[in-house]
């Protein structure tokens, strides 16, 4: 774990299971502490998928943004609510396909900070990649750092990946997506995620993270997700768990979250 400065250690509540601390666990990695091992295994006990689905997100993310970088020409990412970095990141796979890709990561997580000080910022291949320590309920503030190292007058995509399930208000969680891409010009692309509330399993899951201490997650049907994507254009296949979209093998188990790639005209 990247050494911590005193401020940051001030913010970090050991003690209280987090989410980002959670699904890196999910992910089998290590940056989490036991609070955050006993909630995560809670939920797994009446919800084994979880950890296929933290696995799964990652690869639909790596899907989505290689078709952005590849087929759409985008050049520019925006990745709000980041989580702790792990094995291909939006600005690795973006790179892969061009060198010249910037990214601005998202967060307001101590830990992400601490993470993301030490390996998310500067220079990759050739693209810059920069961090903003910012909540997504504050837009206003992402928008004006991004807009320091981003060219808003050029396609950018913007991507929140499993994170507005915290939000319990879904006209919130509309108005924030409606900011972001209002400020950004047509050609770019919005990339959304969410767990949704397609099976009683994942719902006790949800039900027992908040029984754990953790911070509550609002499941929403594929219905309420798909009204985050009005006035853009999806790309196919449009909204459909995230083991479905553009998969590279066909036959993978169909899971409770649903995601899309969409284009404003």
């Amino acid at each position: 774990m990247p050494e911590q400065d005193p401020e940051l250690s001030s913010r970090l509540q050991v003690e209280v299971p987090h989410a980002a601390r959670m699904w890196n666990y999910w992910m089998g990695g290590k940056d989490n502490f036991k609070a955050d091992r006993d909630a995560g295994d809670a939920v797994a006990d009446v919800y084994p998928e979880i950890a296929v689905m933290a696995r799964q997100s990652r690869q639909f993310l790596i899907r989505a943004v290689r078709f952005l970088a590849a087929e759409a020409g985008i050049r520019q990412f925006i990745d709000v609510g980041t989580g702790l970095p792990t094995m291909q990141n939006t600005h690795e796979v973006a790179q892969e396909v061009a060198p010249e890709s910037r990214t601005v990561y998202v967060d307001n997580d101590p830990l992400v900070l601490v993470h993301a000080r030490a390996l998310l910022t500067g220079s990759g291949s050739d693209g810059l990649i920069t961090y903003v320590d910012a909540d997504y309920h504050d837009p206003g503030k992402i928008l004006t750092e991004a807009r320091a190292v981003l060219d808003f007058q050029e396609p950018v995509a913007v991507l929140f990946m499993g994170v507005m399930g915290y939000e319990p208000d879904l006209v919130v969680v509309k108005a924030i997506v409606d900011r972001m891409m209002g400020s950004v010009v047509p050609g770019s692309h919005l990339v959304l995620w969410d767990g949704a509330d397609t099976s009683p399993a994942v719902v006790q899951g949800a039900d027992t993270l908040v029984e754990s201490g953790g911070v509550p997650y609002v499941l929403r049907s594929p219905e309420q997700l798909a009204s985050c994507f009005e006035g853009l254009v999806p790309v196919e296949p449009g909204l459909v768990p995230i083991t479905q979209w553009r998969p590279d093998d066909p036959d993978a188990e169909r899971i409770d979250a649903y995601g899309a790639v969409a284009r404003k005209p």
